[in-house]
């Protein structure tokens, strides 16, 4: 019996201005060589990001439908909302949303497509042609196959691609096993433990060499069962980001906003018992090998008391502090609203706009943030790292760890001296192993 087809979609959409002027581009690639098998771009006029990846997926799976109608079908997204949605994990509220996803369902049956998220990155390819398809319309035209530029390194289509899973997409379950047995055959080796938490607190903070491969889940009934060694190819060791909010101030019981623009404030004599109790705390942990802070004082502090515990030096990265609250810097959150109401509802309602006064943006404190950490990430591959910090990054890390919206930011709790952390794969996933613990300070 001939086995069926395999194809992997790549889809991507963009917005210029989100609501603006809209495309989206998606390709449909042999998942063996890597080899391009059909292109699909369009300006769709004015739309919103999320419209337009909606409208890329649909299109990647019909030009799948055409090449082949009865072919198993993984579909690789950077979105995490389209990708999450899809699956059936996440509900679908916006009403621009809900005929899309029903259309998308509907091109090919449920039991043929698998979705996985992928880091932007590893999606240049359909990103390039919704771009290609954006500058178009510019023009007044439509994107043509022949004036493409779009480039894919073949070499990660084969590295990365991977056969879908077999059983429905909304069972997480399912899906995961069937994915990690085909990476476990695909790559000829005994897969050991990836990204997925474990279910001990003291294995949070893994030291290099010390994980122990984790269980995989049960299959679902009709599905293939995953290798008992683990859940995928061997990453090797994760770069592990124990990070760690410094203590308090005299302005952090007042709920003041403290950032990088202000007077730079010392620990207070609570927050130098915090530093103590999590220089504790994390020297019977035993599993830190370098301590990197923000360079102002209440980061600079904490660390060196965590430090001096553990017998390190304080690496002081600059990327690490604070947002600069501009003109709100040393005022609570009621204060700024009796000032500067419009401009703190504008930055409630958008990450691109900034505090009154020059302040900064959190857009422009993730661009920061994530410079700093791809270089901490290529500084201590594969080592556990304290991460000494403020709450804005500590923040924007998770989130982007998890591929979540800006506005989850506000949706975090983060006290001060509390312990979160993520670990950072070889294949540009990351896990969120710990969020806002404080048992150390009971």
């Amino acid at each position: 019996m001939q086995r069926p087809l395999r194809f992997v979609v790549e889809a991507d959409g963009g917005s210029r201005g989100n609501p603006g002027p809209a495309g989206y581009g998606s390709v449909v690639l042999d998942p063996a060589t890597g080899e391009t098998l059909a292109e699909r771009a369009e300006y769709i006029g004015v739309a919103t990001n999320n419209v337009a990846e909606y409208k890329g997926l649909i299109a990647g799976l019909k030009a799948a439908r055409e090449l082949a109608p009865d072919a198993q079908v993984l579909v690789r997204m950077d979105s995490k909302l389209v990708v999450e949605q899809m699956s059936g994990r996440w509900k679908i509220k916006h009403p621009d949303m809900k005929p899309l996803a029903a259309e998308a369902a509907t091109v090919l049956p449920r039991s043929q497509v698998t979705y996985q998220w992928i880091p932007r990155e590893q999606n240049k390819h359909a990103d390039r042609l919704a771009n290609e398809a954006m500058d178009a319309g510019k023009h007044g035209r439509q994107w043509e196959p022949s004036a493409s530029t779009a480039v894919f390194d073949r070499g990660a289509a084969r590295a990365l691609a991977t056969p879908p899973a077999a059983g429905p997409p909304g069972d997480a379950a399912a899906g995961a096993a069937a994915v990690r047995a085909a990476l476990a055959s695909a790559s000829g080796t005994t897969a050991s433990a990836a990204a997925s938490a474990p279910a001990e607190a003291d294995t949070l903070f893994a030291a290099e060499g010390s994980g122990a491969p984790e269980p995989a889940p049960a299959a679902a009934p009709g599905t293939t069962a995953a290798p008992a060694s683990g859940w995928g190819p061997d990453m090797g060791t994760p770069a592990t980001f124990v990070l760690l909010r410094h203590g308090e101030t005299a302005l952090t019981p007042q709920k003041r906003f403290s950032g990088s623009g202000g007077t730079d404030p010392e620990l207070s004599p609570a927050g130098r018992r915090q530093a103590a109790a999590v220089a504790e705390a994390l020297a019977a942990r035993g599993t830190v090998q370098a301590v990197v802070s923000s360079p102002l004082r209440r980061c600079r502090e904490t660390a060196q008391a965590v430090a001096d515990r553990l017998g390190l030096a304080v690496v002081v990265e600059d990327g690490l502090r604070e947002t600069d609250f501009g003109a709100w810097e040393g005022l609570t959150f009621g204060e700024v609203r009796e000032r500067f109401p419009d401009d703190l509802q504008a930055w409630l309602d958008s990450p691109k706009a900034a505090p009154t006064g020059g302040g900064e943006s959190f857009s422009a404190v993730t661009r920061r943030v994530s410079a700093t950490r791809d270089r901490l990430l290529a500084a201590y591959a594969g080592r556990t790292v304290l991460v000494v910090t403020h709450v804005t990054p500590v923040k924007t890390l998770v989130r982007l760890a998890l591929g979540a919206p800006p506005e989850s930011l506000f949706r975090m709790e983060l006290s001060a001296a509390s312990l979160s952390a993520v670990a950072y794969y070889a294949d540009g996933n990351a896990s969120v192993r710990l969020l806002n613990d404080t048992s150390h300070l009971r």
